[in-house]
């Protein structure tokens, strides 16, 4: 797989924290990613791996979120932009793999296929406040 594979997987992983209890997140972790079917060993330890270290960083994430974003708290964010924004944020702050710009990219990107159609530029604004 790409790294925008991984990455997109990872993202449609993460999208499943709004909707299943905290116990359950690493039963539905293994169960996305035997849905996947044959995949390299190294990719679904990837997925896996990433996943599990961002939501080990979801309330700092949000915290950080809330804390630039005037009059969008992630309470109120629609789930799918959130889910890409914590991803990318994630990335950003805690992965020195992926380079901000491309973190940045890449989240435009979900957001122009799982978003609505001001997503996008609601994705790279915010963002953009975490570049420096």
């Amino acid at each position: 797989m790409t790294r925008s594979e991984l990455r997109e997987n990872i993202f449609n992983m993460l999208f499943q924290v709004e909707f299943n209890p905290e116990e359950e997140r690493l039963e539905q972790m293994d169960f996305y990613v035997d849905g996947l079917g044959e995949i390299r060993e190294q990719d679904k330890t990837y997925m896996k791996e990433k996943y599990q270290k961002i939501v080990g960083h979801l309330s700092e994430i949000d915290a950080l979120l809330n804390e630039e974003t005037d009059g969008w708290k992630t309470g109120r964010m629609n789930k799918v932009d959130l889910t890409i924004l914590r991803l990318a944020l994630y990335e950003i702050k805690w992965d020195e793999e992926v380079p901000t710009g491309v973190a940045i990219n890449e989240a435009v990107e979900l957001a122009k296929k799982y978003s609505g159609d001001d997503g996008p530029a609601f994705i790279n604004g915010v963002l953009a406040k975490f570049a420096s």
